[in-house]
């Protein structure tokens, strides 16, 4: 993912797809309760294995 920021590729996600399918794709609690940009780039730069999962999903769909 070179040259592709994180928060480009949530809010990419974010426009195709909308807070509800993250949260119905990837069940995690900043995308299903409260979601915001900020605090799921808080939680994806914590958490290696639900970036991964983000960045496949943004993968697949290039």
């Amino acid at each position: 993912m070179h040259g592709i920021t994180l928060e480009s590729i949530l809010n990419r996600l974010v426009e195709r797809h909308g807070w509800s399918e993250m949260g119905r794709r990837i069940p995690i609690r900043c995308f299903l309760y409260d979601p915001s940009v900020k605090s799921s780039l808080k939680f994806l730069r914590k958490t290696p294995w639900a970036r991964e999962k983000v960045e496949d999903w943004f993968s697949e769909e290039l």
